[in-house]
């Protein structure tokens, strides 16, 4: 057998021993080919995020469901086994205002997470937009927005099974779906990441902005 064809072979037989032991009914486990070919090989143009440790790109999978594909730059600091158990305790943690995650990748380097599709992206990107994109918001909308992410940090808090203290709050988390409603995203990542490659900690998080702005931009 050439060197090439046992690479192979022994790629399918790791992805086939992770499909195995990797049992969860809420998260689909995707090859990476399939989020290449989703996104046309990460093209530049399907683009729609970015920060310290990914980058965010819409996708469309073969059954035409739009998603939003978390490709993690930074290295996780766990085993493929113990990224697959972190992703299965986030996967468990379900509220109408917390981003859905559908699925992941974990082929040899690669690491990757498969979201529900948000159409209006962050509230960021709504209170920061350009004149000829901003998108104006009425009082109804910022109560929703306002009030829909508090429930989401109580439930995340108080009623998860296991609490969790998000502790990277902000606009870019607060996403925003068609019809404005928030949904948090990027809770429990931390536990993905080493803590020299990524920006989060215990500490406050966030720009100055994060802190003392968003509120006021959300109710004037």
């Amino acid at each position: 057998m050439s060197p090439c064809c046992t690479i192979k072979s022994n790629l399918i037989e790791v992805v086939v021993n992770i499909r195995s032991e990797f049992n969860n009914e809420n998260v689909k486990l995707f090859t990476y080919n399939s989020l290449r070919s989703a996104t046309s090989d990460f093209h530049p143009s399907n683009r729609i995020g970015a920060g310290g440790f990914r980058v965010v790109y819409r996708g469309v999978l073969r059954d035409g469901t739009q998603v939003a594909i978390k490709k993690l730059s930074a290295e996780s600091k766990q085993g493929s086994n113990e990224f697959l158990t972190e992703i299965d305790m986030i996967s468990n943690i379900r509220h109408t205002n917390l981003v859905e995650l559908i699925g992941c990748c974990v082929e040899d380097s690669h690491r990757a997470l498969v979201y529900e599709y948000l159409e209006n992206n962050s509230l960021a990107s709504v209170l920061l937009s350009s004149r000829s994109k901003h998108i104006a918001l009425d009082w109804p909308t910022r109560a929703v927005i306002c009030l829909g992410t508090a429930s989401a940090v109580a439930f995340l808090h108080y009623e998860a099974v296991l609490h969790i203290v998000h502790r990277d709050i902000k606009a870019s988390n607060i996403l925003l779906d068609g019809n404005f409603h928030p949904k948090i995203g990027d809770f429990r990542l931390a536990k993905l990441f080493p803590d020299n490659v990524t920006h989060i900690s215990t500490r406050v998080a966030g720009t100055f902005y994060d802190i003392v702005f968003c509120p006021v931009d959300i109710w004037h």
